[in-house]
């Protein structure tokens, strides 16, 4: 019998699941909020997302893995990206996720949210297209 983490569907899902930082459950352990899902009417996999404290510290390993080296030791303008980075994906909305990409970057928080603010005033700095 083969294996059911074989199957072309749960190896489809899986970059997916593992770039949110989920784990991949066989669909009979699924719990309360996993997400059971089929394929050609069967069950194939349950899979388990993260809280979401758990998946600030997820993206930041991730944002390390992308630029091969840790976080701190990027230069200003890319730290600065990675903080444009977060925002898009709602880290600042997790309660000390400001204290949390700081210490990851290496900086103070009064850094990141000096950051933050250039990114909203060069935003806002932009003239709207007519119509938008």
């Amino acid at each position: 019998m083969t294996d059911p983490a074989d199957h072309p569907f749960v190896q489809a899902v899986k970059p997916l699941v593992d770039a949110m930082g989920g784990q991949m459950v066989a669909p009979d352990l699924a719990e309360g909020d996993d997400v059971v899902l089929t394929w050609e009417g069967q069950e194939r996999v349950a899979v388990r997302l993260p809280h979401l404290s758990d998946s600030l510290d997820h993206i930041l390993a991730e944002l390390q893995r992308r630029h091969g080296v840790p976080l701190a030791e990027l230069d200003r303008k890319t730290k600065q990206s990675v903080v444009r980075i977060l925002e898009s994906r709602g880290a600042f909305s997790v309660r000390h996720g400001v204290e949390t990409v700081a210490g990851a970057l290496g900086v103070s928080r009064f850094t990141v949210y000096n950051y933050l603010n250039r990114e909203n005033a060069s935003r806002d700095a932009k003239p709207q297209v007519e119509g938008s």
